[in-house]
């Protein structure tokens, strides 16, 4: 493999690693847009803005979830998120499908440990990634540099990462114009309660949310398209209040996201 070779694969792992932990969060609604007077003050989503208050003060949670991006990608990802202050938290996340889970297993993962932190997120690969990049494991994306990537490079992944907790996904649904509860249902066992509604305008997609007598997301599931296809995402939300600030992995054992773009910038 030539240099140059080499530093396009080291930059291609970094950016399908960026998407990878963006797509396992469980929220791909969006920011929701503002709600207006009257829907705020609306007597029928009133328990629906008990649900957003109470899921935002949890502060975190245990989260499983599976998601499939048509043909692109489908992973598993379980673990811990935290949205107190910023997005915090500990995946672990499974490739089981699609063109880019199979460029990287070619690459030599399978999975990865995603730690989320309020200014940057790090992913950890394996061993032949390290090969690559002087023995070190971990990539580290400050946000700042992700937004750097610029539109052509999939850029937006900060802003994606920032908005994947689940009391957003509960605001985008309140500002849904077609909001509706459906009724009563058993989830994992537990009674909830099921709504469902229309949200992301342009890039429209249902939401549904199943929610516990504490007002607590116990299930979301969101459908809607890509440019690869359909795109499902469930998730499973429990032990509401755990911990989810995860350590920074050792520098040493850390490359920076910032410089990986440099090597692109060198290689022809």
């Amino acid at each position: 493999m030539t240099r140059t070779t080499a530093r396009r694969t080291v930059l291609r792992i970094a950016v399908t690693t960026a998407l990878v932990s963006v797509t396992a969060c469980t929220s791909a609604a969006g920011s929701a847009p503002s709600t207006d007077a009257a829907r705020a003050t609306d007597p029928t989503t009133r328990p629906l803005r008990a649900v957003e208050r109470a899921t935002g003060r949890a502060g975190s949670a245990r989260v499983e979830s599976t998601t499939v991006m048509g043909g692109e990608l489908s992973l598993k990802a379980a673990g811990t998120l935290g949205w107190r202050d910023g997005l915090t938290g500990i995946l672990t996340i499974t490739y089981t499908g699609g063109t880019t889970a199979e460029t990287m297993r070619r690459l030599g993962t399978t999975a990865l440990e995603a730690r989320y932190l309020p200014d940057a997120y790090y992913a950890r690969l394996g061993d032949r990634f390290a090969d690559r990049v002087g023995g070190r494991h971990w990539i580290k994306y400050a946000y700042a540099d992700l937004d750097a990537l610029g539109s052509d490079a999939g850029g937006g992944f900060a802003d994606q990462l920032r908005e994947t907790t689940p009391h957003l996904a509960v605001q985008a649904l309140l500002a849904a114009e077609d909001v509706r509860e459906v009724g009563a249902e058993t989830t994992r066992g537990r009674r909830t309660t099921h709504w469902t509604g229309t949200v992301g305008g342009a890039t429209a997609r249902t939401v549904d949310i199943w929610v516990d007598d504490r007002d607590l997301l116990v299930k979301k599931v969101e459908r809607g398209r890509t440019e690869t296809g359909k795109l499902t995402q469930t998730a499973y939300y429990s032990d509401y209040g755990t911990g989810a600030v995860p350590k920074r992995p050792p520098a040493a054992d850390t490359a920076d996201f910032r410089e990986l773009l440099k090597t692109r910038g060198g290689g022809s």
